[in-house]
């Protein structure tokens, strides 16, 4: 691989740079929960200038740039920890630009486009994480509606969003992944319920039940039962931005500077443990760029997307407990930014796909090492 950016790109680089100074004290991107009017608020000034739809298609109302300078904008934002990408002008997006009615376009793109409507991911539920095939919530079609009934877990800001990105299931159970169906679910729905899940990072996940929710059918995206291939397309589409490596370096410019304040790297063994770190963060940089040149070039990115969450993982959390170890009881204050840290990193095990799914994936796909379960 031998990836460079364009000067277009480059100057497209400065200009996000440019725009995020007034927001480097945001800090939506660790704690979207607590800042939620503040990122809102960024959200709708980025869709003024278009950035929301930044690779959408200009015939659907994007500015048709290529995927790299979405990896460039959201690898940024996770340097300035000013937001993270929303799921909306993402997955829930490009699945109904690709996807989607006439109607439904018409309906949902416009307020995606501008920072008005954002969704939440209602995939997992309680016994149904890493195996989405394993789906329980029902959608009983019932003459122009489906009823829902069932109950999802550990969603991400459900607090406030607008509304659901439903996985359910149409089919029995034994139908598995063949079996199951997206529906666009608003919140204020009549029988559904939002209940907290407090979280060790300080901010929260949720759990939502839906008790007989009606949804009309035009609320549904795609054919039914054909949910799992949809789901795949939109995965594949948001690889390049899922895991930006802008957040990595971050973290380790503000290691470096607490540590530096506190004298720890007086200690030589402190400077040679930050500089293995750093190299540790430019692998993980090299993953991330790997995802976006293969699919710059149209290839298959699903292992390369793999090894980036597993080099992601590994480096956030290395980060983390360097400075746990640096700093003993002087870490562990509340607030200061190793504690903090600490805490966000523990979650990266899980969070995006696990790492045992991911290796999992590099192992057969990329190795070929095949095998059972």
């Amino acid at each position: 691989m031998n990836f460079r950016f364009s000067p277009e790109e480059e100057s497209f680089r400065e200009e996000v740079i440019d725009f995020l100074r007034p927001y480097q004290n945001l800090e939506g991107f660790i704690q979207q929960g607590e800042k939620w009017t503040e990122v809102k608020a960024l959200f709708c000034e980025m869709a003024e200038r278009g950035w929301l739809a930044l690779a959408w298609p200009e015939a659907e109302g994007g500015l048709g740039k290529g995927i790299a300078f979405e990896y460039i904008l959201w690898d940024e934002f996770g340097y300035a920890r000013a937001a993270r990408n929303p799921l909306a002008a993402g997955i829930v997006a490009k699945t109904l630009i690709r996807h989607g009615s006439p109607q439904q376009k018409e309906r949902w793109l416009p307020p995606i486009r501008s920072g008005e409507l954002h969704f939440s991911l209602a995939y997992s539920e309680p016994e149904a994480g890493s195996d989405l095939g394993a789906v329980r919530t029902r959608a009983i079609r019932e003459g122009d509606e489906y009823i829902i009934r069932g109950e999802k877990c550990w969603q991400s800001y459900a607090q406030d969003m607008d509304c659901f990105w439903l996985l359910a299931r149409t089919g029995d159970l034994d139908s598995r992944s063949r079996g199951l169906t997206l529906l666009i679910v608003d919140k204020e729905s009549r029988g559904l319920r939002v209940e907290p899940l407090p979280t060790l990072d300080g901010d929260q996940l949720n759990a939502v039940v839906f008790d007989d929710v009606r949804v009309p059918a035009s609320h549904r995206v795609g054919p039914e039962n054909q949910a799992w291939t949809i789901m795949g397309e939109a995965l594949a589409d948001e690889r390049h931005i899922q895991f930006p490596t802008g957040r990595l370096r971050r973290d380790l410019e503000d290691i470096c500077a607490w540590a530096e304040a506190r004298h720890f790297t007086r200690d030589s063994a402190v400077r040679v443990r930050l500089g293995a770190l750093a190299a540790d963060v430019r692998e993980a940089e090299m993953h991330s760029l790997s995802v976006l040149d293969a699919m710059s070039h149209g290839h298959d990115a699903a292992t390369a997307a793999a090894a980036n969450k597993i080099s992601h993982t590994l480096a956030c959390q290395a980060i983390a407990r360097a400075a746990m170890d640096f700093g003993g009881e002087y870490a562990l204050v509340e607030g200061d930014r190793p504690e903090l840290l600490w805490r966000l990193s523990l979650w990266e095990t899980i969070g995006g796909g696990t790492t045992e799914v991911m290796r999992s994936i590099v192992a057969r796909q990329g190795l070929g090492l095949g095998g059972t379960r």
